[in-house]
């Protein structure tokens, strides 16, 4: 009888994981037309309106319900990282390890949640309280700006914009941040509070809002004038240049830290074929900064803020140095002046934000600190 029993079961489990294959069905997957964008001959903001036009021809809308059989295609699926078929979920993907947890199931849609974990539901990149008082389809139902994530993220996320955080009152599983906005370097302009993802969705979620600021273009006035939501802070209030100045900054430089990857390709090829249009910044990631020419100009040569950063004792007279900083440092360069890279510290461990370099020979160096794409040298004497 137990036999009997424990082959229906395996029977069951065999039956129900093949039902739930079969939701994942993918979508196939169709490549970018040759002559797309063969009409996105302008450069700056007359580019931005030919993009929008392009992109707006051949915009099928298929409704807010079908995006959960669009996340059970292959686009959506991690074969990236685990390479696991589990959703790709920005905010708990943890791209250089195990992740938090995973959702697998379509059955896994929100509902009720408490805890992240729980469930995923579909966000709004840019919030739909910032629109949906004008205006509901098809920016409500475009996958380009509304992505598969974690119910109780997205709570979090609420309707902020997306920062550079300076001090984080919440943080997710995977490293997500909420919290006051850095007012300094390429975020400088704004301190109110702002969402953070982890480094390796930053480019993603910028390219997704150049996509609806050039697909919604003509939208984009009545949006502002209707919204109430702090969401609003993103955007200026126009058509054309659409971005405020602080956020256009942030996401110029998130866009170009972050390039392109071969999940956003395929993702791209995918909504294609599952609405007949696609997210042009991804194609060419080039237009950002030929529509934005003076941003990306300004952005070209930035540097950290001196201010945030100290360096002691300077001349040292104990062969050490203390580097105390306010902002996260990527890479520590200690450089003899013969130009020799003498020392190089990736990825410095800071306690309390400081960190020490010790066991420095007699010398005049140029000390590099970098931050992203900032840096700033200064000199430093071991006596």
């Amino acid at each position: 009888m137990k036999k009997i029993i424990t082959l229906i079961t395996f029977l069951s489990v065999v039956i129900g994981f093949s039902q739930e294959l079969q939701k994942f069905t993918p979508i196939d997957a169709l490549p970018q037309p040759p002559g797309y964008y063969a009409n996105a001959t302008g450069t700056g903001l007359t580019l931005k309106t030919q993009l929008k036009t392009i992109i707006t021809n051949g915009h099928n809308d298929q409704g807010y319900g079908s995006l959960w059989s669009l996340y059970s295609s292959a686009a959506f699926r991690d074969t990236y990282y685990e390479n696991d078929n589990s959703l790709i979920d920005i905010y708990s993907e943890n791209p250089t390890g195990v992740d938090p947890y995973n959702f697998t199931s379509t059955g896994q849609q929100c509902g009720n949640y408490a805890n992240e974990g729980d469930c995923y539901n579909r966000e709004h990149i840019v919030p739909q309280a910032y629109w949906d008082a004008v205006a509901i389809n098809p920016m409500k139902n475009d996958p380009f700006h509304v992505a598969p994530v974690d119910g109780k993220v997205n709570g979090l996320r609420d309707n902020f914009p997306y920062g550079k955080v300076n001090v984080a009152s919440n943080t997710t599983l995977n490293g997500s941040k909420l919290g006051s906005n850095l007012n300094s370097g390429y975020s400088a302009g704004y301190t109110a509070t702002v969402f953070e993802p982890i480094d390796e969705f930053k480019g993603d979620i910028a390219r997704s809002i150049f996509y609806f600021v050039t697909r919604y273009e003509d939208d984009l006035v009545s949006f502002f004038n209707t919204a109430t939501v702090v969401s609003k802070n993103m955007f200026d209030g126009t058509a054309n240049n659409a971005i405020s100045p602080t956020f256009l900054n942030i996401l110029i430089t998130w866009h170009n830290l972050d390039p392109v990857s071969p999940k956003e390709l395929e993702r791209n090829n995918t909504i294609f074929n599952y609405q007949g249009n696609r997210n042009p910044y991804i194609d060419h990631p080039e237009y950002v900064c030929q529509i934005w020419a003076t941003a990306c100009a300004a952005l070209s040569n930035p540097t950290l803020e001196i201010a945030s950063i100290s360096v002691y004792p300077n001349p040292s007279n104990d062969h050490k140095i203390n580097i105390d900083s306010d902002v996260a440092i990527d890479d520590i360069q200690l450089i003899n002046i013969n130009g020799q890279l003498m020392m190089e510290v990736k990825k410095p461990v800071f306690n309390n934000n400081s960190y020490t370099l010790d066991n420095l020979p007699q010398g005049f160096y140029f000390l590099k600190l970098s931050s992203e794409n900032q840096s700033l040298v200064k000199k430093v004497i071991i006596n």
